[in-house]
């Protein structure tokens, strides 16, 4: 299965469009996960053209996009459990938010954006992964969006760079 992660595309504020890079990894999605910060309605309807997506809210969403997504969710992939949080809840660092979010729980990945700064790295076997934005990039040297692979029930993830929208 070949998942596209993005986060924090903030449409149309930081962009009109998604960049070319990601609208042609988009093509090949078997499934989509957004991380929050969409920004306006119409993004989900435009992913949605690719492959189903799951997404969740952000902190600066409107209240429609809370309503429909919710702020946390477990996302069943292929036998996997990927956690899906914006990761501004909470008085921790963003991914200290996110990881809280689903203490207790059984989750072979956490997914959270927020912070549009890239991480991949793992805790107690667990993937916690950023996949920065792809329209936002602040201080980070380039943009990003996250790729993830399922096969025979092993998750392999990696970001995807460039330089412009």
């Amino acid at each position: 299965m070949n998942i596209i992660v993005i986060s924090d595309t903030h449409l149309p504020r930081k962009a009109r469009t998604l960049p070319e890079p990601l609208l042609e990894a988009l093509a090949n999605a078997d499934l989509i996960l957004h991380a929050g910060d969409w920004s306006d309605w119409d993004v989900y309807k435009l992913l949605s053209a690719y492959a189903p997506v799951e997404g969740v809210a952000g902190n600066t969403d409107p209240p429609e996009i809370g309503q429909k997504l919710g702020f946390s969710r477990i996302v069943e992939a292929d036998g996997l459990r990927l956690g899906l949080v914006h990761g501004h809840l909470g008085a921790k660092s963003t991914e200290q938010n996110a990881i809280h979010t689903f203490a207790g729980q059984q989750v072979d990945a956490v997914i959270f954006g927020h912070s549009h700064i890239p991480v991949m790295h793992t805790v107690n076997d667990v993937l916690i992964f950023n996949p920065g934005s792809p329209t936002d990039r602040r201080r980070q040297p380039q943009y990003s969006f996250g790729i993830m692979t399922t096969e025979l029930g092993k998750l392999q993830a990696e970001h995807v760079f460039f330089d412009k929208k």
